[in-house]
């Protein structure tokens, strides 16, 4: 009786792709994530990492400092206690939530001089949630996949040059069509939302509806949804007892 997320990684698919854009990783929230450091010094003591508040004009926040967790005791510890810097410089971050998409920057100093470019890194975090806890056969319920992402994004056919988008596909790998009456989508200024209403019946025992996040032909991001029954009720328990399915990968996006 439970909705289960069955995890699955592709081997090998942290692709780190440097040049003039800024690195995209893309990760669901739970998972664990490393933030690759582009401008790599030898030394980690001399490394810096800083975080923008989702992409807008706020101030910077440090959270590696030349190396070592910048503790500041006002600073929310549980946070400081899901990062650790890596052996080459990358970022990583445990059990990510939506408040970690945004703007992370990897920066270098030397004698307390800066050295070299920062190098910039998006961080963009699916998230999957049910209009209801627990369901019995014959009510509607509405899944609700989230991308949480910088704000100028654009997840519809609008032309934008990200050519980021969601879909829902059944369990026969098929796309939901968006002419279906039980599948909106809509945009926000901070993420892209895709929803998909179903009346549920007895027979959905096992059916599977998968949430994806592509760019251009490739899945970076994928949710299954899973409802598991028993007997005439089904039931939906919290998110946090959910497992999740995904493959993600490392991009940048094309100029």
């Amino acid at each position: 009786m439970a909705v289960e997320y069955q995890l699955h990684r592709e081997q090998n698919s942290d692709i780190c792709i440097s040049g003039v854009n800024k690195t995209h990783v893309f990760i669901s929230s739970g998972e664990d994530v490393r933030l690759p450091c582009n401008n790599t010094l030898h030394d980690c003591k001399s490394t810096t990492w800083l975080y923008n508040n989702r992409f807008r004009d706020s101030a910077a926040v440090e959270l590696i400092k030349l190396g070592e967790i910048n503790k500041d005791k006002d600073k929310d510890t549980e946070s400081h206690e899901r990062l650790s810097l890596g052996s080459d410089s990358s970022l990583n971050i445990r059990n990510i939530s939506t408040e970690d998409y945004g703007s992370y920057i990897c920066r270098q100093y030397v004698n307390y001089r800066q050295q070299g470019p920062d190098a910039g890194v998006y961080l963009h975090v699916l998230h999957v949630s049910s209009s209801h806890t627990e369901i019995s056969a014959g009510l509607s319920v509405t899944l609700f996949c989230r991308l949480y992402s910088y704000p100028q994004v654009s997840c519809d056919d609008s032309g934008r040059s990200e050519r980021i988008h969601l879909f829902w596909v059944n369990q026969a790998g098929v796309k939901l069509n968006i002419s279906d009456s039980r599948y909106q989508i809509s945009s926000s200024s901070d993420h892209c939302i895709i929803s998909l209403n179903k009346t549920l019946l007895n027979e959905d025992h096992n059916r599977e509806w998968r949430c994806e996040v592509t760019q251009g032909d490739q899945v970076k991001t994928s949710v299954t949804y899973t409802v598991k029954s028993s007997d005439s009720e089904l039931v939906l328990p919290p998110m946090s007892w959910l497992r999740k399915k995904m493959h993600r990968r490392i991009t940048k996006l094309p100029v």
